[in-house]
C-alpha cells in the first residue's frame, strides 16, 4: 500500500526569478500556534486527536507529520492547512503616537452627552477614544436609540449610569464598571447619580 505523502518542508521566498529556498520549520510553527493559545501539549492533543508524544516529536522536528496528521493539526488548532506552512508576515510598525492632556480634547456636545474627543490629531485610527459627561437623566431624553457600525467599550470613571440596550433589560453601572457591546444594537447611557456621570468610551472605527 503506497505511503501517504508528507507535506513539503521547503518554501519559496521572493518571486520565481532567482527565488531562494529556505527550510520550513513546521514543528516550530505548530509550537508557536499552540503557545499563542496558552494550550499545554495535553490540551493540544485532546483538540487535535494526536497523541501527546506525537505532538512533542512534531514540535521538536523529530518526525514529519503525515498528510492526515497535518489535517488534524489544522482542524484542532482552528486554522487552514496553508497557515501551517505560511506564517503571518510581521508588519512594520508605523510608529504613530499621540498624547492628549487633561481637558485638552476636542469638545463635541450633544443634547444628551458632552463628549471630549481624544487623540484627534491621528487620522484613520482603528479605535475612536473619547470621554463623555452623561447629561441625560431619562431614556425619554433620547429621540431614538443610538446605533452605528462597529463595537464599543465603555468604562465608568465617576458617578453611576444605567445602560439601556435594545435586546437587554437596563443595567446599572457604577464607577469602575465597564461594558462591551455591539454598536449596531440600539443603546443609550443615562446618569443615575446626583452628579453627571463621566465615562471613557472607545468605539471601533
Amino acid at each position: 500500500m503506497p505511503k501517504e505523502p508528507t507535506p513539503p518542508r521547503l518554501e519559496l521566498i521572493g518571486d520565481q526569478r532567482g527565488a531562494r529556498v529556505e527550510p520550513l520549520h513546521l514543528g516550530r510553527r505548530v509550537r508557536e500556534i499552540r503557545q499563542s493559545r496558552n494550550w499545554t501539549l495535553e490540551e493540544a492533543s485532546r483538540r487535535t486527536g494526536l497523541a501527546r508524544s506525537t505532538l512533542s516529536k512534531i514540535e521538536n522536528e523529530q518526525m514529519s507529520p503525515t498528510f492526515d496528521a497535518v489535517q488534524k493539526l489544522a482542524q484542532g488548532l482552528d486554522i487552514d492547512v496553508p497557515q501551517l506552512f505560511a506564517p503571518p508576515r510581521r508588519q512594520a510598525s508605523a510608529g504613530r503616537r499621540t498624547i492628549t492632556r487633561t481637558d485638552e480634547g476636542q469638545s463635541h456636545p450633544t443634547a444628551t452627552y458632552e463628549h471630549e474627543l481624544l487623540c484627534t490629531d491621528l487620522t484613520n485610527k482603528r479605535m475612536v477614544p473619547f470621554k463623555s459627561r452623561i447629561r441625560a437623566r431619562s431614556f425619554a431624553d433620547f429621540a431614538d436609540w443610538v446605533r452605528h457600525d462597529g463595537e464599543e467599550f465603555v468604562l465608568v470613571l465617576s458617578g453611576a449610569v444605567e445602560l439601556y440596550s435594545e435586546y437587554y433589560a437596563p443595567v446599572g453601572l457604577n464607577m469602575g464598571d465597564s461594558a462591551y457591546f455591539d454598536s449596531a444594537m440600539g443603546h443609550a447611557l443615562v446618569s443615575v447619580s446626583e452628579e453627571d456621570a463621566q465615562v471613557l468610551w472607545v468605539t471601533s472605527a
